[in-house]
């Protein structure tokens, strides 16, 4: 396996740049996800690392071999992608044989390891099927399958699941990341999905016009951004204005709240927006936060989403236990606060 680097990586199509001084180190056998908006630069990272472009400016190493010239053949990477790929002439077996074949491994070799991976992955009733004849999940296999049977130093996915439906998109990202973990490749895996980063990454890196803006373990990401984009992509927030008091606090509803060291500018301003987590607004006494009025009940198995409206302008989401409000409805009248001891502050 290998440490992956990106030193100072650029890449520019004309006056467009759609990498920008892009830095990052991705640990042996660590699984890191870039994830961000269509046309951040994820996949333009993606397809450099694995040599199918050529950066305009910086270097790509593995461990300390520089590799930013050498061809895709020379990198030893597996990569899977949106569309499987595979030939519609060749059995599944031959699909996942490939690349072993056009390595020349010997014919038992080439069995031994491929019946292996069909077992763990459950292909192996499939095995002499064409891939018209499968489903979209069973093809999305065989497609890595074939990408881990050669034993790649690095695996790529470039927005794998995305063509699946949802329950299919669970059990194969459930499936990648323990095989993952089992031969202990070193990965990087692109989308745009939110729940398909925190749920199977080490650590997300988030991106917007060609820069990382952030990286850090998915808990610590949502926790504390560093960045008005970061808190506004990864995960829902609210945005609710406040008033400001001080450079360091601001009142919201009735009640001063610290600041984030992270919040995007440090001073008073004329609009300032605190950007709250539906489930850091929860219900109190009467009395003890700001009323509101419920305007929509999303249930959504053990937990329920309430939209509130508080004030004449302030429409907030909030999640609870489905439990505590099974008996609400919408145009009942509540009282919400926020449980927090600071807020993400972003001012215009």
């Amino acid at each position: 396996m290998a440490r992956v680097r990106f030193s100072r990586v650029s890449k520019k199509y004309g006056n467009t740049e759609a990498l920008r001084d892009f830095n990052l180190t991705v640990e042996d056998g660590e699984f890191v996800t870039l994830l961000g908006p269509s046309g951040c630069g994820k996949t333009t990272a993606l397809r450099i690392l694995a040599g199918l472009i050529q950066p305009t400016n910086g270097e790509i190493f593995f461990d300390d071999l520089n590799l930013t010239t050498e061809s895709a053949a020379k990198r030893d990477i597996g990569m899977v992608f949106q569309a499987y790929s595979l030939f519609p002439n060749l059995t599944a077996r031959e699909n996942m044989e490939f690349g072993l074949r056009a390595r020349k491994l010997s014919t038992l070799e080439v069995m031994n390891r491929v019946n292996e991976l069909m077992e763990v992955t459950g292909l192996s009733e499939h095995r002499e099927k064409y891939p018209h004849q499968l489903s979209g999940g069973q093809q999305q296999r065989v497609a890595l399958v074939r990408a881990l049977a050669i034993r790649p130093r690095v695996l790529l996915l470039d927005e794998p699941l995305s063509a699946l439906d949802a329950q299919v998109r669970v059990q194969i990202r459930e499936e990648v990341r323990r095989l993952q973990r089992e031969f202990g490749i070193t990965t990087i895996f692109v989308t745009h999905d939110q729940e398909e980063a925190m749920s199977i990454s080490d650590r997300v890196g988030i991106m917007e016009k060609g820069e990382l803006l952030q990286i850090d373990q998915p808990r610590k990401l949502y926790d504390n951004p560093e960045h008005t984009f970061v808190a506004r992509f990864f995960g829902k927030v609210n945005a609710i204005e406040v008033q400001p008091i001080s450079s360091q606090r601001v009142r919201l509803w009735n009640k001063e709240f610290d600041t984030s060291s992270n919040s995007t500018r440090r001073g008073i301003a004329t609009k300032s927006w605190a950007l709250v987590r539906p489930e850091a607004i929860v219900e109190s006494k009467e009395g003890e936060g700001a009323p509101g009025l419920i305007q929509e009940i999303s249930f959504l198995g053990p937990i329920t989403e309430i939209q509130v409206l508080v004030g004449k302008s302030d429409l907030i989401t909030m999640t609870t236990s489905s439990n505590a409000v099974a008996n609400r409805k919408i145009g009942d009248r509540i009282w919400v606060k926020v449980d927090a001891k600071e807020l993400f502050v972003e001012v215009e």
